[in-house]
């Protein structure tokens, strides 16, 4: 018996240690809204072909008789911004859900309509505040992160850094006066929060792709704004490369101090897995800056414990793989708040995300997503925000990590269709398209999900596809994949020869 009592003691000794350090680490939660995409001139006697505004004279085609129009609801239409109602409605409901026991905010840009372009500095800068103000009201104790969006005006950084002053402490400011991001370091955590203006990564619209959008604008109230140009400009330029040499002085220095960092930005990089067509209108980062995103995600992987984007307006994730086709980090992309996508018809339901992480390292356990069932909102006259799904249980992970999720995305191509379907409905927050995706579109996605780097997108069009063959029934398989092949070919420009076999680097991005 008394041989067995130093082992007795030893094993007593580190079950005691290891209660410690599970006892010392503390579950907390954190709040992820995007695009909520606020337009004042939203009116319920509005079209809905003309951005929800109620104009002096009928511009829907119509000659003038609107009576067989749907109108718009009180709480917002699928083909318009948000109403003032709808945003309040998502606050109150944070605020309800989880208000006093969360740690932070983040909120990642694109609060103004994407009509507001040409409205005064002043204006906009008064939309920023109401909304400001509504979450500071909401969440008094709280801190709320902001991250620039591409439709966040076209005020001084500086003005925009006197907004939100409350939130930001001074060395913080410093940078966000100048560039409009900023890190702030947790008091009480390893964890550092690292805010970048993606504005400065941004391939600018094709002047062609904004002809589209010509139908919202109504000589009632403003003229066409300038298409965007493919360049900005030289001041910008040098801005731009200020943040990326300190992003990675940052994480440089977060590394050596054994800390743990949340990049959060507003538009992510890669391709937008719901925009089937020209490679304009799918990216977001110029091909450079989407190399050096990546290229600075995956030589600092072991710090970044996560990353938080929004912009797409859907739910959907990313992964980064190293050189050898390993999965080392993950992106999350919250849906919007906002029900319109940009084109009429690409739309989805409101959205709110509460994360579960551990505050100590940071690291993600899971998040539970509420939805708004918009157009029952709209019949019932009142908002009634519901859980959707959590992580974890919905996609049957037992972890949120760069490798569980590549393996719940490689079930995209597996013979089970139900998991892709599962993901899809998740995708536009259970709105109704009415199209079933599969084949490209479902490729799409996939590719999307595992490709960031935009050559290996297009080569993953290509080849995945003649992996999937091993799917399809024998006899019909020549047919379909050859009628795939040549649609991909029209979109992406693909070369279409056949290959035998799967892609045996399938997961290699080009560094």
């Amino acid at each position: 018996m008394p041989l067995l009592a130093p082992f007795s003691w030893l094993w007593l000794c580190h079950w005691l240690l290891a209660y410690s350090s599970l006892a010392q680490a503390r579950v907390g939660y954190f709040w992820h809204i995007s695009d909520l995409h606020l337009d004042t001139m939203y009116s319920t006697r509005g079209d809905i072909y003309r951005s929800c505004w109620q104009l002096a004279r009928s511009v829907s085609g119509t000659g003038g008789n609107n009576a067989a129009t749907e109108a718009p609801g009180t709480f917002g239409h699928y083909n318009c911004d948000s109403p003032w109602s709808l945003i309040e409605s998502a606050v109150k409901t944070m605020k309800a859900k989880q208000g006093d026991n969360v740690e932070f905010v983040l909120w990642t840009g694109d609060a103004l309509s994407h009509s507001a372009q040409p409205l005064s500095e002043q204006k906009q800068h008064e939309i920023l505040q109401n909304i400001t103000d509504l979450l500071r009201r909401s969440f008094s104790s709280q801190f709320i992160f902001p991250v620039l969006g591409h439709e966040d005006g076209s005020g001084s950084y500086r003005r925009l850094g006197e907004l939100w002053r409350h939130w930001l402490p001074s060395e913080a400011l410093v940078t966000f006066d100048q560039g409009g991001y900023y890190s702030i370091e947790q008091t009480k955590s390893r964890l550092r929060i690292v805010a970048l203006n993606t504005n400065f990564m941004r391939l600018e619209s094709d002047p062609d792709s904004r002809t589209s959008h010509s139908l919202r604008w109504s000589s009632e109230y403003y003229t066409e704004p300038k298409a965007s140009v493919s360049s900005i400009s030289a001041e910008d330029e040098l801005l731009a490369e200020q943040q990326w040499l300190w992003l990675e002085e940052v994480l440089t220095k977060s590394k050596e101090k054994q800390e743990t960092v949340y990049i959060v930005g507003h538009m992510p990089p890669g391709v937008d897995e719901r925009h089937l067509g020209p490679r304009h209108s799918q990216v977001t980062f110029t091909e450079r800056n989407n190399q050096r995103y990546l290229e600075m995600v995956r030589k600092f992987a072991p710090v970044i414990q996560g990353q938080f984007f929004g912009h797409l307006h859907s739910d959907t994730f990313r992964l980064i793989y190293d050189a050898k086709g390993i999965p080392i980090s993950w992106l999350m992309i919250a849906p919007s708040i906002v029900p319109r996508k940009a084109g009429i018809g690409s739309s989805n339901n409101p959205a709110l995300r509460l994360y579960k992480f551990d505050t100590g390292s940071g690291q993600v356990l899971d998040y539970t997503q509420f939805w708004l069932d918009l157009s029952q909102a709209n019949r019932a006259d009142e908002p009634t925000w519901v859980l959707e799904y959590n992580l974890t249980q919905y996609y049957g992970l037992t972890e949120i990590s760069a490798g569980a999720l590549h393996h719940f995305a490689e079930r995209f191509t597996g013979t089970d269709p139900s998991w892709f379907f599962r993901y899809h409905r998740a995708n536009t927050v259970r709105y109704q398209t009415g199209s079933d995706c599969s084949g490209r579109c479902m490729l799409n996605h996939y590719c999307a999900i595992t490709r960031l780097d935009y050559d290996e997108f297009r080569v993953c069009l290509e080849k995945e596809q003649l992996a999937l063959l091993g799917h399809a029934p024998t006899a019909r398989a020549p047919t379909s994949w050859s009628w795939l092949l040549g649609v991909l070919g029209a979109f992406y420009g693909l070369h279409t020869g056949w290959v035998a076999g799967r892609c045996n680097n399938c997961h290699i991005q080009r560094i």
